[in-house]
């Protein structure tokens, strides 16, 4: 399986959509597609993993070096996620209490303005 990656702005918030393996082999693709909008300018993100079917620990921190990124510039990284098994992943390493985890994207860019 191979990873799949596009991105778009919605209401000022960049959403970047990820489908398939998020490994060690296709984690440095993601990596540089946050480098890259982050280096762009863009601090708000949201990264759609709805179509993902499997995240390792080479995965988990790619999300949270993007997310340690945008922190610095003030912004934030927020993840789209509603499938158990990645959901899981989440909540063994402790990382729900570190991302916002919504169920659409657009409660995700809600959630945004009401911070």
């Amino acid at each position: 399986m191979d990873l799949k990656l596009g991105h778009y702005n919605k209401d000022g918030i960049e959403v970047v959509d990820v489908e398939g393996e998020i490994d060690v082999y296709t984690a440095p693709r993601l990596r540089e597609l946050l480098i890259d909008l982050v280096n762009k300018n863009n601090y708000q993100l949201v990264v759609n993993m709805e179509k993902v079917e499997f995240l390792d620990s080479t995965g988990l921190g790619v999300l949270v070096g993007g997310l340690k990124r945008v922190r610095a510039h003030d912004g934030s990284l927020d993840l789209v996620c509603t499938q158990e098994r990645i959901l899981k992943i989440f909540r063994i390493t402790g990382l729900t209490k570190v991302f916002g985890i919504h169920n659409t994207v657009d409660d995700a860019i809600a959630a945004k303005g009401d911070k």
